[in-house]
């Protein structure tokens, strides 16, 4: 990070009193149109839980290549999809039954797309809807995990049962067979390879033993899912065929299957994709602290800071402290409830009052954070938007 984007940032936000958060346009706009590159001509759909605030998620659509947003919860998408989004997939299969009887509004069930795997979801979505609806929306969800070994293996995260082309297939035919539902998408998210730093700090046999392993998953995922895709389309003719995120979409891309991609984290370029080797994005997403003691030489203390991230508990779920350069933390304390001492060269740069800027280690989780975003192009504030959480909304 240049002093001069420290500048650039202390220039626009200076009547601002941290704690803070800012995005900077020029590298959102920038990460949007690499995004779009390396998807090859495939539609980026938008992860809005790496996004979280409307007026951002809006900006993303508007740019070439840019069609669609991923939800993260049904209420949410409902949120969403009133706003006037039309075309809404939720990630995950939802039990809400207060947002799942909305899809009794034709217009929402036109606009949004449920996720299931498993008939136990189809029961409890007739539990709730009359059997009069509009047809619901339904995309399965292929498990994108790895396993070896005869299945003795799992390589990846928990997700979906259905696994195999056959399990995939029998699945539509339920959907299809089923009264109020419409099969329009099949879904395989990657998360072990394009969810984990593949050249992470400091761990470089860890690093190079999971890039050998991502390699080897992605030929058989590119196979599995080509065939399972093949299988459904038997059953249904299917409007999309979702895959990738961010750190996979050039190769999620070259798969024939693939009809869009979905991505979010690349426009806000959080600290965690420091440690990936095909593209890092600019980053664009940072927060302000101030710094409000210098306890000993060599150090100084902000307020605040236990910003942590979701996910493996370890140090790089901490948000990296980033502008001046050269600071780290403290070993015996990390990243505080109230307040985070820091150490390092950088420390010479800070007075009393004097802001450091940090990035958090994931996109999304920023805004669960703060109620606003300050929006910044070239050395001043052009707009000031609400998150998620500032327009009084908490999904998760």
């Amino acid at each position: 990070m240049s002093a001069a984007l420290r500048d650039r940032l202390d220039a626009a936000t200076a009547e601002l009193d941290p704690p803070f958060a800012a995005v900077d346009l020029t590298a959102f706009r920038t990460n949007a149109a690499e995004l779009q590159a390396r998807a090859a001509g495939r539609p980026i759909r938008v992860a809005s839980k790496s996004v979280r605030c409307r007026a951002l998620l809006s900006a993303a659509l508007a740019e070439p290549g840019f069609a669609g947003i991923m939800a993260f919860t049904l209420p949410e998408a409902v949120w969403l999809a009133r706003s006037g989004h039309p075309d809404v997939l939720v990630a995950y299969p939802s039990v809400h039954r207060a947002a799942l009887a909305e899809l009794s509004d034709e217009t929402l069930a036109e606009r949004i797309t449920v996720m299931i795997d498993s008939p136990e979801q189809l029961d409890l979505i007739d539990s709730v809807l009359p059997s009069n609806r509009p047809p619901v929306r339904v995309c399965l969800e292929l498990d994108a995990s790895w396993r070896p070994l005869f299945g003795a293996a799992h390589i990846g995260v928990r997700r979906s049962p259905l696994h195999t082309p056959a399990q995939l297939a029998r699945a539509a035919r339920t959907v299809v067979a089923r009264p109020g539902f419409r099969l329009v998408g099949v879904m395989a998210y990657e998360a072990h390879i394009a969810g984990l730093q593949d050249h992470p700090p400091g761990r470089p046999l860890y690093g190079a033993l999971l890039r050998r392993i991502q390699h080897v998953s992605r030929s058989e995922l590119a196979a599995r899912r080509t065939a399972a895709v093949d299988a459904v389309r038997q059953v249904a003719e299917l409007e999309f065929v979702n895959g990738g995120g961010t750190g996979s979409v050039h190769t999620t891309a070259a798969e024939p299957a693939v009809t869009e991609i979905a991505a979010g984290s690349g426009l806000y370029g959080p600290a965690t994709f420091d440690g990936y080797a095909a593209w890092r994005p600019h980053p664009a997403a940072f927060f302000a602290l101030p710094v409000v003691r210098r306890p000993a030489p060599g150090v100084v203390t902000v307020l605040g800071g236990g910003w942590v991230a979701s996910g493996v508990p370890r140090g790089d779920r901490l948000p990296r402290p980033t502008l001046p350069a050269g600071l780290r933390y403290v070993g015996t304390e990390g990243a505080g409830e109230v307040q985070t001492p820091l150490t390092g060269p950088g420390v010479r740069e800070l007075a009393i009052g004097d802001r450091v800027w940090f990035r958090h280690a994931k996109a999304g989780e920023l805004c669960e954070r703060v109620d606003e975003l300050h929006l910044v192009d070239g050395d001043r504030i052009v707009d000031t938007v609400p998150t998620y959480r500032g327009e009084g909304h908490a999904f998760l």
